[in-house]
């Protein structure tokens, strides 16, 4: 296992904005080759033009034709794959179980993990042959500890933990480890539409619900990305050469996801 990243080659799926696109930045600079995916061309294009080094695919993470077409794409440009980052995600409705519509439940299943599962799968090949490698799954911190009125999301998030133990006992003896990032609320604009509609789901101000929030963490404050990158950066090092199938909170602790009732 690599002690330095420096001619590792990383894919990271929704990887041309926000978070994404902090942690292609962040492998960028420790001299890694960095391949991002991302269902949006604007945001591709964005990103290529700040950062002219990443190679880009456009690809919706959910559909098994396009994953495919994805990894074709990927493999004209590197001939390696080293780390694999399972980012793509969507937030999901909010709303009370009874109000959650079947279609929102399977579009957030199918994206947050039918997606994680979809380029897994054509990922595994690649790390072994490769000798060894990383796979970084973004779960959550409501993965670990459930969150009112987010089901399907919450539905998802744990259940990428589980897979994430199975294939680190899986991958384990083919030198591959197998890790998740559970952030709690990472400042930007995915955790302000939350907010947004949380507020207007219960009634009140999204103020008081940003407050909520912060107080759920120890820290009293939330992440920023570039916590969650450097997590990244540790997992797929050579520093974090020992840890496998852990889900690894970047949350300033969180307390608790239910104290909006008290």
């Amino acid at each position: 296992m690599f002690q330095s990243l420096e001619n590792a080659t990383v894919l990271i799926t929704a990887g041309a904005s926000g978070i994404g696109r902090v942690m292609a930045e962040a492998f960028l600079k420790q001299n890694a080759a960095v391949h991002i995916a991302d269902i949006s061309q604007p945001a591709i294009d964005d990103c290529l033009a700040a950062n002219p080094a990443i190679s880009a695919s456009l690809c919706d993470v959910s559909d098994q034709d396009q994953v495919g077409q994805l990894f074709e794409d990927f493999k004209r440009h590197h001939r390696k794959l080293n780390v694999m980052i399972n980012n793509a995600g969507i937030a999901g409705p909010t709303a009370a179980v009874e109000d959650v519509d079947i279609n929102d439940w399977r579009q957030t299943l199918d994206v947050d993990l039918t997606g994680t599962f979809l380029t897994t799968r054509l990922a595994v090949p690649m790390l072994k042959s490769a000798g060894g490698g990383s796979i970084i799954n973004m779960s959550s911190n409501a993965g670990l500890f459930g969150c009112p009125l987010r089901s399907p999301y919450v539905a998802s998030k744990w259940a990428i933990i589980g897979l994430t133990k199975t294939w680190a006992m899986e991958l384990g003896p083919f030198n591959i480890r197998v890790n998740a990032i559970c952030p709690g609320s990472v400042a930007g604009p995915r955790i302000d539409g939350v907010i947004e509609r949380d507020a207007e789901e219960r009634g009140i101000t999204a103020k008081e619900i940003r407050d909520v929030y912060q107080r759920q963490s120890s820290m009293r404050d939330f992440a920023k990305a570039e916590d969650v990158a450097n997590m990244a950066v540790y997992l797929a090092s050579g520093l974090g050469a020992m840890v496998s199938g852990q889900a690894l909170g970047v949350d300033g602790h969180t307390e608790s996801l239910s104290n909006w009732l008290d």
